[in-house]
């Protein structure tokens, strides 16, 4: 009976869930609600709460569920003992185009705020494990590159030391994997290539751009460069 229970509990939740996801592709995140939820799935609103906290506990959920699909995505485009992130990041944008309710709710929405009885470097709520393991995918890549050979990195003078001082932070918090300076070149590279999804999945080019893949490219070939990795054509055959 017990295990029955539990059964229909998790289809219960994995419903909400959907329902939850159907209203924020039609709809947007505004209309996700706890009472328009319960709506579509002929219960009462306080009955939501049995399987969610709160609304905020609800859009977690949802977060994390679009952080762990784009994170299959790329993983899914690695290849064992090869340099993989022109591949993994083609595998981001045919996501993030494919996707682009997802996409605005993780990347273009303003973040949750943690809950107010946790300390936000503790909380281990859904949606901030999924973001931190999508967030290695790339960075353990970006590890690798520096492991088996390098790339160029500033001269830590060159850098201002308010600035410095937060690499070295952010370098320490990540296991010292990247020292400061290339630590510097990785957010370089995915404050470039985010730039460039955010202004391609919200329309933000189309006065100009109607094709923005030659473009996407190019941010490849650069990025290659100051990684100093080949850069290799899509195989569209």
């Amino acid at each position: 009976m017990t295990d029955h229970r539990s059964k229909v509990r998790a289809r219960t939740y994995q419903e909400i869930r959907q329902v939850a996801r159907d209203l924020l592709v039609a709809e947007g995140l505004q209309a996700v609600t706890i009472n328009a939820v319960a709506r579509r799935m002929g219960m009462s609103g306080p009955a939501i709460y049995r399987y969610y906290d709160s609304h905020d506990d609800l859009i977690a959920g949802l977060t994390a569920e679009f952080y762990r699909e784009v994170t299959v995505a790329i993983e899914g485009a690695r290849v064992s003992g090869t340099v993989n992130l022109v591949p993994m990041n083609r595998a981001l944008r045919h996501w993030a185009i494919t996707n682009s309710a997802g996409f605005r709710l993780i990347f273009a929405s303003p973040p949750l705020a943690p809950p107010a009885d946790l300390n936000p470097t503790l909380t281990t709520r859904e949606d901030r494990a999924a973001a931190g393991a999508f967030g290695a995918v790339f960075f353990d890549e970006v590890a690798a590159i520096w492991d088996q050979k390098g790339f160029p990195t500033p001269k830590p003078a060159s850098v201002a030391p308010a600035l410095w001082h937060q690499l070295e932070r952010y370098a320490g918090e990540t296991g010292d994997r990247l020292p400061p300076e290339a630590i510097h070149v990785f957010l370089n590279c995915w404050i470039r290539l985010y730039g460039h999804l955010c202004m391609e999945v919200l329309h933000q080019i189309d006065f100009a751009i109607t094709d923005a893949a030659p473009l996407f490219e190019d941010c490849l070939r650069e990025l290659c460069g100051w990684l100093e990795i080949p850069y290799c054509k899509e195989n569209t055959g």
